[in-house]
């Protein structure tokens, strides 16, 4: 395949994104051929010995890539130093090896979450440029009026920066709660729950239904599927 930037080659083994893999290298956790790489060496995986972590590097023969509908206290993470519960623990332990969470979902919210093995895919998913849409179910305390979810639309500012449009209807009231569904382009922590909170109107209970077109459908929760290339391919286009 040639000589590849590392930070592509480290994504592309399925450790981490490549924006992690930038952190790892500036951290010194790469080494080609014995020496401690930095951001932006390049190596040839057919002939250069590539670590991470004193690891030898290896990149996946096949990409998989999944869709787990995600319960809730369960951590978007491979592995917690606390021994809580973490995404991969619901998957076969044949599939783990080099599988990934694509983006989070809080451990307080459930449903839809992508693990992929496929850096170049992770990149093209996570990456705030290319805007792909996330569909969400949520349910908030309380009656928001008119105006209240055309403020929620416009998008509110957090930590002092605005926020992108948001496509809000409302669905139904029922007990004092009302069921929104939202899409958003963009991934900032707890984005909804702050906004909402900011609002009046608390997070009762918040699931992701759909990435793009990817959508949890009838899966149960805890359970997972594959994703076949039709499904993900327009997910990796910019749009």
């Amino acid at each position: 395949m040639g000589a590849e930037r590392l930070q592509k080659l480290v994504a592309a083994a399925g450790l981490c994104s490549r924006r992690q893999a930038e952190t790892w290298l500036r951290d010194g956790r790469v080494r080609v051929n014995g020496e401690r790489a930095r951001l932006g060496d390049r190596a040839d995986p057919a002939c250069d010995r590539i670590s991470v972590d004193g690891q030898p590097l290896e990149l996946p023969s096949t990409t998989l890539t999944l869709l787990l509908h995600k319960p809730v206290g369960v951590l978007s993470t491979c592995h917690d130093p606390h021994g809580r519960p973490t995404v991969l623990e619901l998957l076969p332990p044949e599939l783990r090896p080099g599988l990934h969470p694509v983006g989070r979902l809080d451990a307080d919210s459930r449903g839809a979450l992508l693990l992929s093995n496929d850096g170049a895919l992770t990149l093209r998913l996570t990456h705030p440029r290319y805007g792909h849409r996330k569909t969400y179910r949520v349910w908030v305390e309380g009656l928001p009026r008119t105006a209240t979810l055309e403020r929620w639309r416009a998008g509110v500012p957090l930590d002092g920066l605005p926020s992108l449009p948001v496509e809000l209807r409302r669905l139904r009231h029922h007990r004092g709660a009302t069921l929104l569904e939202l899409v958003l382009r963009e991934g900032r922590n707890r984005q909804i729950r702050r906004t909402a909170e900011i609002l009046g109107h608390p997070v009762l209970d918040l699931s992701r239904i759909a990435i793009g077109p990817v959508s949890l459908g009838d899966l149960e929760e805890g359970a997972w599927r594959r994703v076949e290339p039709g499904e993900w391919g327009p997910l990796a286009v910019a749009p």
